[in-house]
């Protein structure tokens, strides 16, 4: 029963080794492109005509600077928010920048997890994985709305700690819509289309007052749960 136990979890490691092998090759590749530049600069005009070529491909090209974006936090998130707008719409542009966002983030969180905790472990403070790991989705769903928060650190905290990847997804899921549709609304040029500054304030307040709600509650029904066991026993 061990045997097979570790033999599952060194053909886990064996692949996840193999997938990140496969995205520095890619990342190795994508700095050298035409595309990648255009990215960096911010060259709207090429990337459209990038599009018009293979959209299929600038898809595919947008997910690798998210996973890009949420390792090392080089590019900033404001920028590829604003490129997949530009480039896809508002509505599809969002939504792409979310999902990838939460792609990426369970990508590293994995990578952190399985192959470089022993890495990673000793530049975390015990107090930072105590407190994600007792607060868990409301953690990481403040963390992601939290605008001064590194991506990438909010992924390395959490792959060292012991929460689940189940609740790291619903945490940077629901965090990441709230704040990149903030984000979203810049790109977008809500101010310059006749929309009342007051109204994308009031937004803004009503969805991290959402955030705030949702993660007390939560806290409250954890809290309640944790009370009620020891009373049992």
């Amino acid at each position: 029963m061990k045997k097979n136990i570790y033999n599952h979890l060194n053909g886990r490691k064996i692949f996840i080794t193999l997938l990140l092998l496969f995205a520095i090759f890619f990342f190795v590749q994508i700095q050298e492109s035409t595309l990648y530049k255009a990215i960096i600069n911010g060259n709207y005009e090429y990337i459209k005509t990038a599009v018009l070529d293979s959209i299929l491909y600038v898809y595919v090209f947008m997910l690798f600077i998210m996973i890009i974006q949420n390792s090392f936090t080089i590019i900033p998130l404001i920028l590829v928010i604003t490129i997949n707008i530009t480039v896809f719409g508002f509505f599809k542009g969002f939504i792409w920048s979310w999902l990838t966002s939460v792609l990426a983030a369970m990508i590293i969180f994995i990578f952190i997890r399985y192959l470089f905790t022993d890495r990673f472990s000793s530049k975390i403070s015990p107090e930072q994985l105590q407190k994600i790991e007792d607060k868990g989705v409301s953690y990481i769903l403040v963390a992601r709305v939290t605008p001064f928060i590194p991506t990438s650190i909010i992924n390395i905290i959490a792959g060292l700690s012991s929460i689940t990847l189940q609740k790291f997804i619903l945490g940077t899921a629901v965090g990441n819509f709230i704040y990149f549709f903030i984000l979203a609304l810049i790109p977008a040029g809500l101010y310059s289309s006749g929309i009342n500054e007051y109204v994308i304030v009031a937004i803004i307040i009503l969805l991290m007052s959402a955030s705030y709600l949702f993660s007390k509650i939560r806290n409250k029904r954890k809290n309640d749960y944790t009370k009620l066991m020891r009373n049992k026993c």
